[in-house]
């Protein structure tokens, strides 16, 4: 009897739920951490009958049809969405006040089906991105069964890219767009015009490249024509940003940085503190920044659609009272200017270095708090503002510049940094003036070759992990060599790719007997750590002729200049010292990764494009020009040479 009493007790722990000894799941991994999590058993398969069921609300509507485009991309299979009664199996989106949970916040219940619910749906929509990146970590796309409740502790969670000295392409900002919405990253300030620093270029401010982004027709001919955006288009940015829950802030930045108007109008400079700063005395300064502001600000259909505006005011100079008093009036005025138009005003903290007796509107005024000593972020909050995090000793990239950082330290950032920290001065978490924080890029280098696919190498890393310390705060779960290792298992967003990355695994992802002009190999590129390596037979190639393309890069079998090996990409052409030998047959290898791009000529290395140390001005000024690709893969050009036994390795070290 003793025995049967055992065998039947054995029964009843396997067969009833919460039985003692079963596995319960563990908090799954997704960026930002989930905030709470209570573990169920089993997991939720998704099948060919599920579908994305919403309630009667259009926006719920709009969410589920995003998601499904989404789900579809990235996992082939269609879901479809229904305004009806769910079942077991769906998907499901409900709208349900919960004050706890805030506007961003939601509670997701994974079951016999996935059930999301939250105040608002800007809760659901980010709901949507933990189930995808849930469900990409599994190839069956199953979901771990439990209860998580997410929130974040900073309302203001952003990335600022400067757009002014180096052209970003519209495609690579939308892909941003789509980047940081797959990361809770919920604010783009994009930074619209800059200037070179002169010391590049003989000193002369009249020779300094600086640029304006926006198409203008106050002003004919302002416009950049390296690289600018039309009206249009950049209304669709925003568009786009409003459909995925990313503001675009535009900054137009003055009365310093602003070299690209005094180019234009050059009355407007400053003849003492030099034409970078406007001529903050002169009338017709006033003049400019308002024809060109109300451009962008009127009507009813504005091009800058959002409810922040950012116009500048950092680093002026303080030598003088007067100064100083003089740009206090400007930075109050245009904070007023903009605020007729219906938008709050954002600036860049500026008021303790230039500390003075004219009034500045503090009052619903975002200041970005970047270096104590231009604005004391503890004085800045007993004046007023509200001050978004982003110190530059901790949160500014400069590319290859060496100061401040080429890559940010995620490592400390992940284990001490929240956006309570601004420079020395720290916070308590969640200060209702703090509204959270922001990281940058500066390109301050003009002509220093780094391409946006650089500029992606180095903000990847640090946009997975500050998506973590601004939406979680000081509350981190898990360890950073865990976050570290298992972040690259996320990929970028929803059919974005930008680093080009083709699967994980050190091996040949492409190869063909025989590379086929005009042919299109099915990959659009590869990227860093990677080999490619073909055979030619070589005939004489017209100059320009082509290997691969793809729409950031070309790989040239004969350069357009000197007939060589090279590629061009951003508007760089690098070439190798070797031109293809006509009559002979040849090995060739090119290895790329994030510092430099090497040829092997029959297995023997030819040539190093590295990082190069530029001189200027006799050896008092100096600038690394860096010479990377990710390599093109997808069309082949109209060589005339054999292209041969052609092999992609992915993920390669020497």
């Amino acid at each position: 009897m003793k025995n049967c009493f055992y065998q039947l007790l054995l029964a009843l722990i396997i067969l009833l739920p919460g039985r003692v000894g079963a596995v319960v799941n563990e908090r799954p991994f997704v960026i930002p951490e989930l905030r709470e999590w209570k573990g169920g058993e089993g997991v939720f398969t998704p099948s060919a009958g599920t579908r994305i069921c919403v309630g009667k609300e259009a926006a719920l509507l709009r969410i589920g049809k995003q998601f499904a485009r989404d789900y579809e991309l990235m996992f082939n299979q269609k879901l479809e969405v229904v305004q009806g009664k769910p079942a077991a199996g769906d998907f499901v989106f409900i709208l349900k006040a919960d004050k706890k949970l805030g506007k961003e916040g939601y509670t997701l219940k994974i079951s016999d089906r996935v059930t999301v619910t939250a105040p608002d749906t800007a809760g659901i929509f980010w709901a949507t991105r933990t189930i995808l990146q849930l469900s990409e970590q599994q190839k069956s796309r199953v979901l771990p069964q439990g209860t998580a409740c997410d929130y974040p502790d900073y309302a203001v969670r952003g990335f600022m890219l400067d757009c002014g000295r180096k052209f970003i392409p519209m495609h690579f900002l939308r892909e941003y767009v789509k980047i940081m919405a797959y990361y809770k990253m919920n604010t783009f300030q994009i930074h619209l015009n800059d200037n070179a620093f002169k010391q590049y270029f003989e000193h002369d401010f009249s020779k300094t490249n600086a640029s304006f982004r926006l198409e203008c027709d106050t002003y004919p001919g302002l416009t950049a024509q390296d690289g600018y955006y039309t009206k249009k288009e950049f209304i669709e940015l925003q568009k786009l940003g409003e459909s995925l829950g990313v503001e675009i802030i535009p900054e137009i930045d003055v009365p310093a940085h602003s070299l690209a108007f005094t180019q234009y109008k050059p009355e407007i400079g400053s003849k003492e503190y030099g034409m970078d700063h406007l001529d903050l005395f002169n009338p017709e300064t006033y003049t400019f920044v308002d024809g060109l502001l109300r451009e962008y600000l009127e009507g009813d259909e504005p091009v800058f659609r959002g409810k922040r505006v950012h116009i500048g005011t950092d680093e002026y100079s303080n030598k003088k009272k007067e100064v100083v008093e003089k740009f206090r009036y400007f930075t109050d005025y245009y904070i007023r200017f903009v605020e007729k138009f219906g938008k709050q005003a954002c600036i860049w903290g500026a008021l303790t270095h230039a500390k003075g007796d004219t009034p500045v509107k503090s009052d619903n005024v975002v200041m970005g708090a970047w270096y104590n000593g231009y604005a004391n972020p503890v004085d800045m909050i007993k004046q007023g503002y509200k001050l978004i995090s982003i110190p530059d000793g901790l949160l500014y990239i400069v590319p290859a510049a060496g100061y401040y950082y080429d890559y940010l330290n995620n490592e400390y950032l992940y284990k001490n940094w929240t956006p309570a920290h601004i420079g020395k001065e720290i916070f308590p978490e969640k200060h209702e003036q703090i509204l959270g924080g922001m990281f940058a890029v500066w390109n301050d280098h003009y002509g220093n070759g780094i391409s946006t696919k650089d500029i992606h190498d180095r903000v990847m890393p640090a946009m997975q992990t500050l998506a973590v310390k601004m939406w979680n705060g000081a509350k981190t779960a898990v360890p950073y060599a865990n976050f570290d290792s298992l972040r690259t298992n996320i990929s970028e967003a929803p059919g974005v790719n930008v680093a080009g990355r083709i699967g994980t695994a050190k091996s040949c992802v492409f190869t063909t007997p025989k590379l086929v002009p005009g042919s299109e190999t099915g990959y659009t590129e590869i990227g860093y750590n990677y080999k490619v390596e073909f055979t030619i037979n070589g005939v004489a190639e017209d100059k320009g002729a082509v290997l691969l393309s793809s729409p950031d890069a070309v790989f040239y079998l004969s350069d357009p200049i000197q007939g060589k090996l090279g590629f061009a990409r951003d508007g760089y052409l690098n070439t190798f010292n070797y031109s293809i030998r006509t009559g002979e047959r040849t090995t060739v290898a090119v290895m790329g990764d994030n510092k430099s791009t090497r040829l092997y000529i029959n297995g023997k290395l030819k040539e190093n494009l590295n990082i190069q140390k530029r001189w200027f001005n006799a050896g008092k000024d100096s600038m690394n020009y860096v010479r990377t690709l990710v390599f093109p893969l997808e069309k082949a050009g109209n060589f005339k040479s054999t292209i041969t036994d052609m092999k992609v390795f992915n993920h390669l070290t020497e």
